[in-house]
């Protein structure tokens, strides 16, 4: 697939496209990733997510540019984008263990009543193009957290932008398969 410049009608790059068993091996990697993942702490848990937030800062620039290039937000908007996802690793790597506690309820005598929040499993996120930092990222930062692993497919415009979010992950020091594209 090529990326074409929308501002100026170049190709900006080419990526090939993934396979029927690239997403086959994505979701078994995930699947697998998923059963260690779930019993990592919640703290060890917000470390790598502030550790995440911290890898967009440090690439802010680059990711705002790839934004930029693929389709066409203006760089201050891109890194604005940016800033905002590491504002939401930030607020989730601190708040994500209150958040997830039980919750416990009047009950009877002799009973016990509480909301739990338990790990569900692999999630896939198909995501738009027009915000494609941000809109990854109010997903990934509370559902990898709670312990989930996450899928991407993102908009077929922006693969790059895709690209960088999985090595953000990657960098920050998430366990191979519990963020990836498909």
């Amino acid at each position: 697939m090529d990326v074409i410049d929308p501002a100026t009608g170049e190709r900006v790059d080419s990526y090939e496209d993934e396979t029927e068993r690239d997403v086959d091996v994505a979701l078994v990697r995930a699947t697998d990733a998923f059963e260690s993942w779930r019993e990592r702490p919640i703290r060890e848990r917000e470390q790598l997510l502030e550790a995440a937030g911290d890898v967009l800062r440090e690439n802010k620039r680059e990711y705002a540019e790839t934004m930029t290039g693929e389709m066409g937000k203006p760089i201050e908007q891109a890194l604005a984008e940016v800033e905002k996802c590491a504002w939401c690793c930030d607020h989730y790597a601190e708040y994500a263990g209150a958040y997830l506690e039980a919750e416990h309820h009047p009950s009877s005598p002799g009973t016990s009543v509480r909301t739990v929040h338990e790990p569900l499993g692999p999630v896939l996120a198909v995501m738009p193009w027009n915000f494609p930092f941000w809109q990854v990222f109010r997903f990934a930062a509370p559902y990898l957290t709670a312990g989930n692993v996450g899928l991407l497919k993102h908009a077929s415009n922006v693969p790059g932008c895709a690209v960088a979010i999985e090595e953000v992950f990657r960098e920050a020091g998430y366990p191979r398969g519990s963020f990836s594209r498909c």
